[in-house]
């Protein structure tokens, strides 16, 4: 990425564990850094870190994924205006309250789906009126295939990523390029007290580097981890009348 080293990098959900190792590992290649979350100012501490330790200009911005009629003023007030977008927007929530709750399911599906999806295809068409750009979307293992034990989810996150395949397809040859990460299960304060597999669990560095790599060989699509991609295949492929039967 020699040749994009001064490219500015917005992490939407920049309050994320994710989306702070993903700033870091931007900056420390010395690209500019846009924090942008929910009450951003609280993150002054962080925005003085990484600008201290990586030697680059790192900005703040405040930025609801849940207030789509602000999305255009915030993508407008932004300049220099990113090059890069990348999206770690994301809450998994509680099956069981979904299941119950309208208001609950309705939170987790736009927090994973509307709102990212909205947000990154505005960037997008900003960027295909210029002809270059990069946008990433950190979608889920887990909207592979509908499971009992977090569909709600699930269905949010496959939705984000047919939305990204299909920006993907559309920008082909337009100078825009598109990933989509599936980081499977992370070390993060979401997933504090989950009794999670050592061998499947990858740490908010790794999700961050494992990002700055695939944007650098611009790939389209990628597991964290590469034995996602195997137990994501056989999860896919088990007939429904079994499948029904599991517990997944």
């Amino acid at each position: 990425m020699t040749s994009e080293t001064s490219v500015p990098v917005l992490v939407l959900g920049a309050r994320s564990d994710i989306g702070l190792a993903i700033a870091h590992r931007f900056a420390a290649a010395e690209h500019p850094v846009i924090l942008a979350a929910r009450r951003a100012a609280e993150l002054d501490a962080d925005r003085s870190d990484i600008a201290l330790r990586h030697g680059v200009e790192v900005t703040l911005a405040e930025f609801d994924v849940l207030d789509t009629a602000a999305m255009a003023d915030f993508a407008a007030q932004l300049s220099p205006p990113p090059g890069i977008v990348i999206s770690v927007v994301g809450a998994m929530g509680d099956q069981a309250e979904s299941e119950a709750s309208l208001d609950a399911a309705t939170l987790v599906m736009r927090t994973n789906y509307e709102g990212p999806a909205l947000i990154l295809g505005h960037f997008a068409e900003l960027m295909a009126g210029k002809g270059s750009g990069v946008i990433v979307g950190v979608s889920s293992v887990a909207g592979d295939r509908g499971r009992a034990s977090n569909y709600v989810y699930g269905s949010a996150k496959a939705g984000f990523t047919a939305f990204l395949s299909g920006l993907r397809n559309r920008l082909a040859g337009k100078g825009v390029h598109v990933l989509t990460v599936k980081p499977g299960f992370v070390d993060t304060r979401m997933t504090e007290g989950m009794d999670l597999p050592q061998r499947l669990t990858a740490a908010p560095a790794e999700v961050a580097e494992a990002i700055f790599r695939a944007v650098a060989r611009r790939r389209n699509e990628i597991y964290v981890r590469r034995i996602w991609a195997l137990i994501m295949a056989v999860i896919r492929n088990i007939p429904e009348p079994i499948f029904k039967k599991t517990q997944l």
